[in-house]
């Protein structure tokens, strides 16, 4: 029984550190992770920037998996090139190394320190910021408690006759040894806990240093495989699948020399579990360094074996929304602006097509933008349920209010294709049927109106995309000019309506039309309500009219 209960205290020791490396990433992605979006986006055009910054991010985060998978998003979603992102995960493999090299010191005294000052700093805020800082500092606090309470609980492991002779026997047996350790990381995702694992089995005598050194290789394959199991596209697995193949080349290369390269690494240290952790350091930077010029090669290789499949023919898929990114917030958020820009070039199409459809009754071309307004109905409720399932997770104040700018965007963007294909469309076939037509001014009044919707819709892309406070303020100021511009276009229509009394059919019409684009102006100027009004630019005798649809 003995021997048992010593299993257990070790499972549950081993579930507090996987919860302490939980609490770190998920702190820092949730009080800095559009930070670190804007970093990944800004800085990691180069590799020596993208491998430094795989090293430090994941020293902050404790994990390389959660790097990984955030390169893989960005890489998948076009925000971070393949060759940038390969030398990201190089970076990362890296950082983690020098989690562990921090860990395999017996530094438990300061774990209640840590879980302290986590708890005060939790307890005693309400910024979001600082409650993240705190619940960094509890993880780290947790982390090396356990590990702490892992080297104690070995003790009777070392006596389980059992337990010894079939560790031992796995340490007889290299690649089976690495297999069941990459299994192992790849169920815990996290290599830092396994690693840490292996340390606490080598300090307790449990295994020797060949069998630690294998069970470390295992540990590095098997923290490649999360990544690759959560991408859903064949883009998506190139980063994953080319950290996985540079992984597995060390793996064949080292596996037959492991007491050759244990017998080199005992000057550092000879004891197995130090030999094990500077193992694994090693390995890693020695992937690094050779992998880190031929990585465009690498890049193009993957690209061959991996090449983007055909896009679907119904615009209305999704192309973006990996479910896989929605952990991680802010990867997430970039993935769902990167399908709300598709919606916004579908209403593009939609809108430029409106002046010929008018001038010249082009029925093909209102039956085309009719048919559009499904597809982009579709692409928005997939945008919309996305969002609502990134709502589950804890989002920080500048993560939320870009969620919701997100989902204004759509909103608005879905109203402009349900005026465009139901109403304008509508009237289009009115007026065709009807034989009607309009007269050069009116064409001419109407082509106005139409470029100055056109230049607002890019006015919108820009503060949507940016945030620019001057192009909100551009857009906030259109709407009088396109108020003066319907108002004179009616007035002239009406007055010569006037002068020829031809029954005012067409004028109906007309000036239904010019009153929904300026309508679809609405809800395009909508869009720079929530930038100025942060920064407090709305003057208070703005009027905020609602947008009738």
């Amino acid at each position: 029984m003995k021997g048992t209960f010593a299993l257990l205290d070790i499972a549950g020791y081993v579930a507090l550190l996987l919860w302490g490396t939980h609490m770190v990433t998920s702190g820092v992605l949730r009080g800095y992770g559009s930070a670190l979006r804007r970093w990944m986006g800004r800085y990691l055009a180069h590799r020596p920037a993208a491998l430094g910054f795989g090293i430090c991010i994941t020293a902050i985060l404790q994990s390389s998996t959660a790097t990984g998978l955030m390169a893989t998003s960005f890489a998948a979603s076009g925000f971070l090139g393949l060759a940038p992102g390969l030398a990201v995960m190089l970076g990362a493999n890296v950082g983690t190394t020098l989690i562990v090299q921090v860990m395999s010191f017996d530094i438990s005294i300061v774990a209640p320190v840590l879980i302290l000052i986590g708890f005060t700093i939790h307890r005693r805020t309400d910024d979001v910021r600082y409650e993240n800082i705190g619940r960094v500092s509890i993880g780290l606090g947790l982390m090396l408690l356990a590990l702490h309470l892992l080297v104690g609980a070995m003790a009777p492991v070392e006596n389980a006759q059992v337990l010894r002779a079939i560790l031992q026997s796995l340490a007889s047996e290299p690649v089976l040894a690495m297999l069941v350790a990459a299994l192992l990381t790849w169920a815990c995702h996290s290599s830092v806990a396994v690693v840490l694992l292996i340390v606490s089995l080598a300090t307790a005598g449990v295994v020797d240093a060949p069998g630690a050194l294998a069970l470390v290789l295992g540990a590095n394959l098997g923290s490649t495989i999360p990544a690759l199991m959560e991408a859903h596209t064949p883009v998506a697995r190139r980063l994953p699948m080319g950290n996985l193949m540079v992984r597995a080349f060390g793996c064949v290369v080292c596996l037959p020399l492991l007491p050759m390269i244990a017998h080199w690494l005992a000057p550092l240290g000879d004891t197995p579990a130090r030999i094990a952790v500077n193992f694994h350091t090693a390995f890693n930077l020695a992937l690094a360094l050779i992998f880190i010029l031929p990585l465009e090669s690498l890049a193009r290789l993957l690209v061959r074996l991996l090449p983007e499949p055909p896009k679907p023919n119904d615009p209305g898929v999704p192309q973006y929304l990996d479910e896989g990114a929605l952990d991680s917030a802010n990867v997430a958020l970039a993935n769902a602006v990167r399908e709300s820009m598709r919606m916004a070039d579908m209403v593009e199409g939609m809108l430029k097509g409106i002046v010929e459809v008018f001038g010249k009754d082009d029925r093909a071309r209102a039956t085309a933008i009719s048919r559009m307004d499904s597809s982009l109905d579709h692409l928005g409720l997939a945008i919309r349920e996305y969002l609502a399932d990134l709502g589950g997770v804890a989002l920080n104040e500048e993560d939320g209010e870009r969620s919701q700018e997100i989902l204004a965007f759509v909103i608005n963007i879905e109203h402009i294709g349900d005026i465009t294909a139901n109403n304008l469309m509508e009237f289009a076939a009115k007026k065709a049927a009807n034989g009607q037509d309009f007269s050069a001014e009116d064409i001419e009044d109407l082509a106005a109106m139409h470029t100055q919707v056109m230049e607002s819709l890019r006015l919108a892309l820009t503060v949507f995309l940016r945030g620019d406070l001057r192009a909100a303020q551009q857009l906030m100021a259109r709407k009088e000019s396109l108020r003066k511009l319907e108002n004179d276009a009616s007035e002239r229509h009406i007055k010569a309506l006037r002068e020829r009394r031809d029954g005012g059919g067409g004028a109906d019409v007309y000036l239904r039309i010019l009153r929904d684009l300026k309508r679809v102006h609405s809800h395009l100027a909508a869009l720079a309500y929530l930038p100025l009004e942060r920064a407090g630019l709305l003057q208070d005798r703005l009027v905020r009219e609602p947008v009738t649809t």
